[in-house]
């Protein structure tokens, strides 16, 4: 079963993907709702970490289910839909972030909360870290940029991130290889 999403189950809760691509080609919308349940917030996730605005990434999410639903027929593998929707929105991010430049930095939201209740010198601190990772995310190029989010964040494999940013996973490796230097280049006065 492909249950990769984190959104909440709506229709077919047990359906794997190919099965509801297969419905929802068929003109079962309920089956392609369940798609929309279990991938818009992953998708939203990742497009809000690519373009750093609420209101982009919203609309890279809402665009890309819509042609999701307008290219049912033409998709050809129907347990790909995931790849498929990452693709999607991460040619859609790439296509902003080139209209855009200079690109706007990460969302402050973007960063996980600790579980005990950091003292303020530790919030300070942490706050000023992930500014400086936020403006090192930015430094990246855009390529390598989404590569680094695809499988740091998302924790997509080398072929699946290859496959979204139709690459090759030689490249995806270089790609990848050159953020974490330049990132950890930025972030060394934090270590």
């Amino acid at each position: 079963m492909s249950r990769q999403g984190d959104g909440a189950p709506g229709p077919y809760p047990d359906s794997d993907d190919a099965t509801l691509v297969a419905r929802a080609r068929d003109g079962d919308t309920r089956a392609f709702e369940a798609l929309v349940c279990r991938y818009q917030r992953p998708v939203y996730r990742m497009a809000l970490r690519m373009l750093g605005g609420g209101a982009d990434a919203e609309d890279v999410t809402q665009e890309v289910f819509v042609t999701a639903w307008r290219q049912l027929p033409g998709i050809r593998e129907d347990a790909a839909i995931r790849t498929w929707l990452y693709r999607a929105a991460t040619n859609r991010c790439l296509n902003l972030l080139r209209a855009q430049r200079p690109s706007r930095p990460l969302e402050a939201g973007a960063a996980a909360s600790a579980d005990r209740s950091p003292s303020p010198e530790e919030r300070a601190e942490t706050a000023d870290a992930l500014e400086a990772l936020r403006a090192a995310l930015d430094q990246l190029t855009p390529a390598q940029r989404s590569a680094w989010l695809l499988r740091q964040i998302e924790g997509l494999s080398y072929a699946e991130i290859a496959d979204i940013l139709q690459t090759t996973p030689q490249a995806v490796r270089g790609r990848l290889s050159r953020a974490r230097a330049e990132l950890a280049e930025a972030m060394k006065p934090w270590q």
